[in-house]
C-alpha cells in the first residue's frame, strides 16, 4: 500500500519510497511513503489563492458550522480510524485520545463561532477616544492573514496532533497543509481521505505532505504560518531556518518538555491524594507508552514520603499487562517503531549513568498475543534519584517513553526549585488538599509552565488529569518547552489573524466594523426596531425613548420588590464620607425602567432578551433627576437553523445608553436579542 500526497487537488505519489510504514505490534511492513519531487512552492501558492481566498469569502459563523458539520461526519465513521490506529502500537484508550479528542478539538473550535461576528473578520477590544470632542476614535480588526499555515507535527498524535491545529487555523479563514510524521502518516492520511471525500471543507483548504518534506519552508512566505511539535533539538534547528528569519514567519513550536508531577507536603500515605498521585502517576507512564510531550517525567516527593511511594508505584507497574491492543487485557501496548526504541534506550542509558533504576521488567515482559522480536515493545521504567540539585541528567534528558525518576524535596522551596530545573514544561501537576499551599506552588511555578493542574479528591473524578490539554486552554510553554502556545480557544484563533489598529470618525469605523461607535450615526428608527425582522434591521437603527422623572416612590417601590435596601438607597442620614450626595436610584432600577421606556411590548419579531454582554453605572442618579435612553442597534450576527421546524432567526446586539437631563451618560449596557426572520427557509 502507498500513502499518497494530496496536493494541487489531487493525490499524487512522490518519487520512490522515502519511508515504509511498520507495524508497531507485528513488525510487518503495511506501506511506503514519499514526497520527494512535490514542488513545494506550488502547493503553498495554491493553498494561499485557492483555499485561503475561500475562506476568507467565509463569516466565523460559516466556518465554525462548516467545522461542527465535519466534526459530525467524522464521528460517524471513526471506527476505521481505530482500526488502524492499533498499529501504531495504541491500545483503545490510546487512540481515544488521539481519534476522539481530535474531533472534540473540532467541536470546540466550532462552538467558539458564538464569541465571533457574523463577519470573515473580527473587531478586537474597545473602541478607543483619540480626540476631545470625539470626531476621532480608533479600534483594532483582525484580518485572515493571506497564506497558510504549515503544521510540522509529530509521530505520537497522528490524527489529533493535525486537527488540534487545522480547527485553529480553518476557524479563522487560512488554508493548512500537514506534514505528519512520516513515521505515522498512514493514519493520518486515512483521515485526510475521508475529510477530503466528505466535500465539506473549500477546495485548498487542506493538504497532506506525508513523506519528509524535506525542503518545504524553503517556500514558505511572511503572510504564513508555520507550527512545529517534536523535539526541542529540531524544533530549534526549523526555527533557525535562514527563510524563516529572512521573512519574519510566524513561528510557533511545541516541543517535549521535562514535566513534574508533584506530591504536596499535607498528604499521606492513607489520604485520597495519595491514591490519586500513584493513579496518575502509573496512568502518565503508561498511557500511550509514555509518549506525550505532556507525560510526567520528574516525580517530586517530600523526601519522607519517597519510599512509600516507590512502592506503591512499583506495585502497580509489575501488574502492567503489556501486549498487541487486540487483547482486551492488554493495558499497554507497543512504542510507535523499532526506531523509537532505540533512541529510548539510548537516552535511558544516559539517565542510568547518574541515579537508580528502582523497576524495569525488560527481562520478563511477558507479553499478551505479541513477539518482543517483532513488535517495538518496551517495558515501563522507574528510575530514583536522591541528588537532583548534583545529579541534573534528569533536568536535560527526555527518554520519550514509559520512563520517570523518582525525585525527593525537603520543603516547597526545594520543590519549586526542582520544577524549574526543567528550564520551562507544557505541564506541571500539584497534588494537594490544602489550598493555601496550592496557591503558593502555582503563584511560584506558573512562569516556567504552559499550565498547571492542582488535583485533590475534590476535582479528580471530573479533571480530565495531567496530560491532557484543553481546546479552550493555552497548549505551549516556555523555555525549552519551545516558546509557542496552541489552541488557547479565541487566544488561539488570533494566531492566524493580523491586529491592524484602525483610526477615524465614529461614522466609518462604524462602517468598516459593522458594529456601532459612539458617535456615529443613530438615525431613528421608524417603526420601532421590534417591530422590524431581523433583515431589516440596521447597524445605527436608533429608538429616542420617552423621558421619566425619578422619584422616592421608585427607589423605595424598587427595594420593596428587588428587596435591595443598601443604605444608599434607603437611609439619606448614612451617606457621611460616601460619594452619595443624597439618596441615589439603584442602578438596575435604571436599567429595568430603561428596558419599560425601549420595549414595544406588542407580539412581533423580537422573540426574547437574553442576557446582557456588559452594563455599567457611571453616575449616580438621584430623586428628580429625568432619564431617556437612546436604544441602538449595535451589531447583528445570523443563526443557523438547528433543524426544518426551527424558527430562522438572528442574534441582534442592542446599545442601551441612558442619559440624564444634561445629555451625559448614567448608564449603558449591551442586550442581547433574538430576532425572527422574514424569510423561514434559511
Amino acid at each position: 500500500m502507498e500513502v499518497k500526497n494530496y496536493v494541487l487537488g489531487e493525490w499524487i505519489s512522490g518519487e520512490g519510497s522515502e519511508i515504509d510504514h511498520i507495524h508497531a505490534i507485528t513488525g510487518e511492513i503495511i506501506s511506503t511513503t514519499s514526497s520527494r519531487g512535490i514542488d513545494f512552492s506550488s502547493l503553498l501558492e495554491y493553498g494561499r489563492k485557492k483555499g485561503s481566498s475561500a475562506l476568507r469569502k467565509m463569516t466565523f459563523q460559516q466556518r465554525g458550522e462548516m467545522l461542527k458539520s465535519l466534526a459530525l461526519h467524522l464521528n460517524k465513521r471513526k471506527e476505521v480510524f481505530y482500526t488502524l490506529s492499533k498499529a501504531t502500537g495504541a491500545t483503545k484508550i490510546d487512540s481515544w485520545i488521539d481519534i476522539d479528542g481530535g474531533i472534540g478539538n473540532l467541536f470546540a473550535n466550532a462552538s467558539l463561532r458564538r464569541q465571533f461576528p457574523d463577519l470573515p473578520y473580527y473587531i478586537d477590544g474597545q473602541m478607543a477616544n483619540l480626540s476631545k470632542n470625539g470626531t476621532f476614535i480608533g479600534h483594532h480588526i483582525m484580518v485572515p492573514k493571506r497564506g497558510v499555515a504549515v503544521h510540522i507535527n509529530a509521530f505520537n498524535f497522528p490524527i489529533w496532533g493535525m486537527l488540534e491545529k487545522i480547527a485553529v487555523n480553518l476557524m479563522a479563514g487560512v488554508a493548512a497543509v500537514v506534514k505528519p510524521s512520516e513515521y505515522t502518516s498512514y493514519l493520518t492520511e486515512l483521515m485526510v481521505k475521508e475529510i477530503i471525500d466528505s466535500k465539506i471543507l473549500p477546495e485548498g483548504s487542506l493538504q497532506l505532505i506525508p513523506g519528509t518534506g524535506k525542503g518545504i519552508l524553503d517556500h514558505v512566505g511572511h503572510n504564513d504560518v508555520v507550527t512545529f511539535t517534536g523535539s526541542a533539538t529540531t524544533g530549534k534547528i526549523l526555527k533557525s531556518h535562514p527563510n524563516i528569519l529572512e521573512n519574519s514567519v510566524s513561528f510557533n513550536m511545541e516541543a517535549d518538555s521535562l514535566n513534574a508531577c508533584v506530591l504536596g507536603e499535607d498528604v499521606d500515605e492513607n489520604s485520597d491524594e495519595f491514591d490519586i498521585f500513584i493513579k496518575e502517576i502509573y496512568r502518565e507512564m503508561t498511557a500511550k507508552t509514555g509518549q506525550k510531550c505532556t507525560a510526567v517525567r520528574r516525580i517530586l516527593v517530600p523526601e519522607n514520603k519517597i519510599d512509600q511511594v516507590q512502592k506503591a508505584l512499583i506495585t502497580k507497574l509489575e501488574k502492567t499487562i503489556i501486549g498487541n491492543p487486540e487483547n482486551k487485557d492488554v493495558r499497554m501496548g507497543a512504542l510507535a517503531s523499532k526506531i523509537q526504541v532505540e533512541r529510548v534506550k539510548e537516552n535511558v542509558e544516559l539517565l542510568m549513568e547518574s541515579q537508580e533504576k528502582v523497576f524495569d521488567n525488560s527481562s520478563n515482559l511477558n507479553l499478551k498475543d505479541a513477539s518482543e522480536e517483532k513488535g517495538a515493545f518496551f517495558s515501563p521504567i522507574l528510575f530514583r534519584n536522591d541528588e537532583p540539585f548534583f545529579k541534573d541528567a534528569v533536568h536535560n534528558i527526555e527518554a520519550f517513553g514509559p520512563v520517570s525518576t523518582l525525585i525527593p524535596y525537603k520543603n516547597m522551596e526545594e520543590a519549586v526549585e526542582l520544577v524549574e530545573m526543567g528550564k520551562g514544561s507544557l505541564v506541571t501537576s500539584f497534588v494537594s488538599n490544602d489550598d493555601q499551599k496550592s496557591k503558593e506552588f502555582v503563584v511560584e511555578t506558573a512562569h516556567t509552565n504552559g499550565r498547571i493542574l492542582v488535583l485533590n479528591s475534590r476535582c479528580s473524578k471530573e479533571s480530565t488529569g495531567h496530560g491532557s490539554p484543553m481546546p479552550l486552554l493555552v497548549h505551549g510553554g516556555p523555555g525549552r518547552a519551545g516558546g509557542g502556545e496552541e489552541m488557547g480557544g479565541i487566544r488561539g484563533i488570533k494566531h492566524y489573524l493580523q491586529r491592524t489598529a484602525i483610526q477615524g470618525h465614529p461614522e466609518t469605523i462604524t462602517k468598516i466594523t459593522e458594529q456601532f461607535q459612539i458617535g456615529g450615526n443613530q438615525p431613528e428608527s421608524n417603526p420601532h426596531v421590534f417591530r422590524k425582522h431581523f433583515e431589516e434591521l440596521n447597524v445605527g437603527d436608533t429608538v429616542f425613548t420617552h423621558k421619566h422623572t425619578v422619584t422616592t416612590a421608585d427607589i423605595v417601590n424598587f427595594a420593596n420588590v428587588s428587596g435591595d435596601n443598601f443604605y444608599a438607597h434607603m437611609d439619606e442620614t448614612s451617606l457621611d464620607g460616601t460619594i452619595f450626595e443624597e439618596r441615589v436610584a439603584h442602578g438596575y432600577f435604571l436599567l429595568s425602567k430603561a428596558a419599560g421606556l425601549f420595549v414595544d411590548p406588542a407580539k412581533g419579531p423580537v422573540l426574547l432578551n437574553y442576557g446582557i454582554d456588559e452594563c455599567r453605572f457611571t453616575k449616580p442618579v438621584y430623586v428628580g433627576a429625568t432619564i431617556g435612553v437612546r436604544f441602538t442597534v449595535k451589531e447583528k450576527i445570523d443563526q443557523k437553523k438547528k433543524d426544518e421546524e426551527d424558527i430562522a432567526k438572528g442574534i441582534v446586539k442592542f446599545l442601551v445608553d441612558i442619559y440624564d437631563e444634561t445629555d451625559e451618560t448614567v448608564g449603558i449596557a449591551t442586550i442581547l436579542t433574538m430576532v425572527k426572520k422574514i424569510n423561514q427557509t434559511k
